[in-house]
């Protein structure tokens, strides 16, 4: 855990996404699933993506992903997407996911990750990015 890591400003950008955690979304130890943090990247990143290709866009790679703190059942969680680097056919995108207990102002980041897109036309073929 990174509970003894400095603590960082809450991103001074709008969240993409803001979602509770849920206990469908736990793992057997109660604590929120990776995969399921995983996932709300992917979606908040995504959705960056998709505007900027103006389309359909593909994951094809997550790279960097760092788990910093847990994640409990009602926490908000909020997802913040950064274009990175565009290229040809493909956005590279940061995503940060940080939480909020139920009882506080507080939020503390718990995961970050990098993750690439593919902008596809209909037969799912890269295509180039219109931005």
């Amino acid at each position: 855990m990174a509970e003894d890591l400095p603590k960082r400003p809450w991103p001074d950008t709008h969240p993409v996404i803001r979602t509770i955690a849920m206990p469908a979304d736990t793992n057997p130890e109660g604590d929120i699933f990776g995969g399921w943090l995983m996932s709300q990247m992917d979606l908040a990143g995504a959705s960056l993506a998709f505007d900027l290709a103006k389309g359909r866009c593909a994951t094809v790679a997550v790279s960097e992903i760092t788990f910093l703190n847990p994640v409990s059942v009602g926490d908000e969680v909020s997802l913040f997407a950064q274009l990175l680097a565009t290229g040809k056919t493909s956005i590279r995108v940061a995503v940060e996911a940080w939480r909020r207990p139920r009882d506080s102002n507080e939020a503390t980041q718990v995961t970050s990750g990098v993750f690439v897109y593919v902008a596809i036309d209909n037969e799912r073929k890269p295509r180039p990015v219109k931005g």
